[in-house]
């Protein structure tokens, strides 16, 4: 019984997952790469409740909000804090490129480069100009909002949607009520989902070491040990203190979270824990208008994980390619990077998408130089998720305490708590 007891917790058995998909991808790697349906399966799974989920969640806080001056003003703080947080991800990357030169001496001639990988990515990037962004947000009909997997559109139409009701009080009680009872339901199909969650990272761990191995790290073992420094600092330097300054401890929230960072650790996804990291968050004393308009907003505006990657690699790219970049250019490649971090979902591949949108705005950094990491961006997949998610909950807790939304009595308490709330349980959901 002592020993069967830690094995019901959801995080160990990832953890078991991922151990046994490893040796599996190590021993007979031609059977690990053909598990990877596993963890696509369990990935697109959960992003089928997402955008659902979102509305349902986004619709009921608003409504609980006083009015749309609390909206407003609520959005305005959370933007100005991801701003705050990808500049500093942002320079943190660029620091640590610089002191640490993962890319030097490797003098590499990018004519020799195969950029055949690189099709994926170049085809899936987008224009990332101010104005296309802000079109991108508005679907072409109220069903493509949930239809096309972002998360942005489905905000937007949340926040309308919740806008209307509040403006037709007595006719919009029995929808409020309706949609209310749909999230009760949602989230009891999400429990019986996230039950997948260790075949999903079976798969996902099998693959990865099955289709890369350890050999593919090579002479880039020097970016990835760079990379995992620099999101280290972040959480250590950057995070840490803004959440003792504010009256928590932050190891005390990831102890809090452990069970969604080992699924993020296992996925290399933060989508498949939104939806948990949402009931969590309110559980911790957050108020639901506040988790629910800020935490869907994070993923594609507070992505630091990315933003760090973004930096490292394209100076690492410099560096191995041997191409000075001047002030000038280094300074305008902050300046889209700010911009080309927004919107990247956050899964894998992702960042290789925004570093080729990136590099294709300077003309001296080779956009083939992206090649040399299509080998072992999935190593680093991990931690730029991990990051993205861990700066996302802090970001929510920091929003609601402005906005006098947070129960910090309750906080305290819900983080020194031995064990956090079960999330399977459908009555947690209706908290508020």
């Amino acid at each position: 019984m002592t020993f069967a007891w830690p094995l019901r917790l959801l995080y160990v058995q990832v953890l078991l997952g991922m151990v046994l998909g490893m040796m599996l991808g190590h021993y007979w790697p031609q059977a690990g790469t053909q598990l990877k349906p596993l963890s696509d399966a369990f990935v697109g799974l959960v992003r089928m409740m997402i955008a659902p989920v979102v509305f349902c969640t986004i619709v009921s806080g608003i409504t609980s909000l006083a009015d749309g001056t609390t909206v407003g003003r609520t959005i305005l703080k959370a933007l100005a804090l991801f701003y705050f947080l990808t500049t500093l991800a942002l320079a943190l990357g660029l620091a640590t490129a610089w002191l640490l030169r993962p890319g030097a001496g490797m003098h590499i001639d990018v004519h020799h480069l195969d950029t055949s990988a690189l099709s994926l990515y170049v085809k899936h990037t987008q224009p990332h100009g101010l104005v296309d962004f802000a079109l991108s947000v508005i679907p072409d009909t109220m069903y493509g909002a949930f239809d096309s997997g972002e998360v942005l559109p489905v905000l937007l139409l949340s926040v309308l949607f919740a806008f209307a009701l509040n403006a037709c009080p007595q006719a919009g009680r029995p929808v409020l009520a309706f949609i209310e009872s749909i999230a009760y339901v949602l989230f009891r199909i999400l429990a019986m989902i996230m039950r997948l969650a260790p075949f999903g990272a079976f798969g996902a761990m099998a693959f990865t070491v099955g289709r890369f191995g350890i050999r593919s790290v090579g002479s880039l073992g020097m970016l990835m040990v760079s990379f995992y420094v620099a999101c280290t600092l972040f959480v250590v330097l950057v995070l840490a203190p803004l959440a003792r300054l504010h009256g928590f401890a932050l190891w005390r929230l990831l102890r809090y979270l452990r069970e969604e960072l080992v699924i993020v650790l296992a996925t290399s996804s933060t989508e498949p824990v939104l939806p948990r990291l949402i009931v969590k968050l309110e559980a911790l004393g957050c108020d639901r208008g506040i988790v629910g308009l800020v935490l869907p907003a994070g993923y594609s505006f507070n992505l630091d994980g990315t933003a760090i990657y973004l930096t490292l690699a394209s100076v690492f790219i410099a560096q191995a390619c041997d191409v000075p970049l001047s002030g000038t250019q280094i300074a305008l490649l902050l300046a889209v990077m700010l911009i080309t971090s927004k919107g990247a979902a956050g899964v894998s591949g992702s960042g290789l998408v925004a570093l080729v949108a990136t590099l294709t705005v300077i003309p001296d950094l080779p956009v083939a130089g992206v090649a040399l990491l299509v080998g072992i961006d999935r190593f680093m997949s991990e931690a730029r998720a991990l990051t993205s998610v861990i700066s996302n909950a802090c970001a929510v807790i920091l929003v609601a305490m402005w906005e006098g939304a947070c129960d910090r009595t309750r906080l305290s308490a819900m983080l020194r708590a031995p064990a956090p709330p079960n999330v399977d349980d459908p009555a947690t959901n209706t908290s508020g």
